[in-house]
């Protein structure tokens, strides 16, 4: 019965996730008919039966690991010395670490305001053209693709070859620098640049996620404000600030607060296209590369937990604004 604990081939790994599932299907079988049979039976039975498997799966799952991070957070490298919060101090007084949280700050602070600005301000440029459909399935394409595919597509589009006789550049930037008379660049490689490079990569994806949110919060406001403020002379730019943007803050919120959770969480992008060299470090890089490249599992579990806190924040706030939001409707 190894196998229950420790399977190894891959006819053992699928035996057990049949047997998981069956087990899943028969426990909720058995809560479902236990609360469905009697006739007279406490509420809080019923809500014990229905939400109490999720709980537990959602405690075992989510609650159980956090718990353990934070634990090994607080010993060494090996997890064999209680080292207290020295983790957290090497994480916020390390000139490597700094660099790391600096970036993760860049990230977090420019993503999700130029991704929402160009979202927006599209958004009301197109709305009911005549090829406002076409026009936002342009932008919301890149939302299709993978953090990986991404990555790779723009990892042609900054492709460096050295300006020699006979070498031809492949990536399009470099070659449209070339045809203008310059010198093609190392994008990925020149610091601070090159984060700044990265970062385009995520407003690229994201801006078709705020496109699609801030248009569908623009046709929900109601026409007759729109022609009482027409009547009063707003248009263009004013119509745009004293309008639009007062009515779509709700879903404003929103978006910023997402892209900026999907923001701190960035891993993809630079694993991908620099692996955190050159200065591009992020916290979740850094975190697999002390997990799993240095061993340290007392600094990974800090860097963890580190990530954590930062989102939990923007978490509340966004649920809250979600519920202000419900309650005007």
């Amino acid at each position: 019965m190894d196998w229950l604990t420790d399977p190894s081939s891959p006819a053992e790994k699928f035996g057990l996730m049949f047997l998981a599932i069956a087990l899943f299907v028969v426990v909720m079988g058995a809560i479902l008919l236990a609360v469905d049979r009697p006739k007279r039976i406490p509420r809080w039975v019923v809500v014990l039966g229905f939400v109490g498997p999720a709980v537990i799966g959602l405690a075992w799952g989510l609650v159980r690991p956090a718990l353990i991070t934070v634990w090994n957070s607080l010993f060494d490298r090996r997890g064999n010395e209680f080292v207290g919060l020295d983790n957290y101090v090497t994480a916020f007084t390390t000139d490597q670490f700094q660099l790391v949280l600096r970036n993760t700050a860049l990230w977090v602070v420019i993503v999700p305001l130029l991704s929402t600005f160009i979202g927006i301000v599209y958004a009301v440029l197109v709305d009911r053209t005549r090829f406002e459909k076409f026009a936002k399935a342009l932008v919301f394409l890149p939302m299709a693709i993978s953090m990986v595919g991404a990555s790779i597509i723009w990892g042609f589009v900054y492709e460096f070859r050295p300006n020699q006789p006979g070498v031809q550049q492949i990536g399009l930037l470099n070659q449209v620098i070339v045809w203008l008379g310059g010198e093609p660049q190392q994008f990925l490689i020149g610091q601070p640049w090159n984060t700044f490079f990265l970062i385009v990569v995520m407003i690229w994806i994201q801006t078709g996620f705020a496109m699609t949110v801030l248009s569908a919060a623009i046709k929900a406001i109601p026409d007759d404000i729109v022609e009482a403020a027409r009547l009063d002379g707003l248009k263009g730019f004013g119509m745009f600030r004293y309008i639009t943007i007062p009515s779509v803050r709700p879903a404003l919120v929103v978006v910023l607060t997402t892209i900026a959770m999907a923001t701190l969480k960035i891993f993809d992008i630079v694993r991908t296209m620099t692996g955190g060299q050159f200065g591009t470090d992020v916290v979740a890089n850094e975190f697999y590369t002390q997990a799993f490249r240095q061993n340290n599992q007392g600094l990974s579990s800090a860097l963890a937990v580190i990530l954590f806190i930062l989102v939990v924040p923007i978490i509340v706030y966004n649920v809250r604004q979600m519920r202000l939001a419900e309650e005007i409707r």
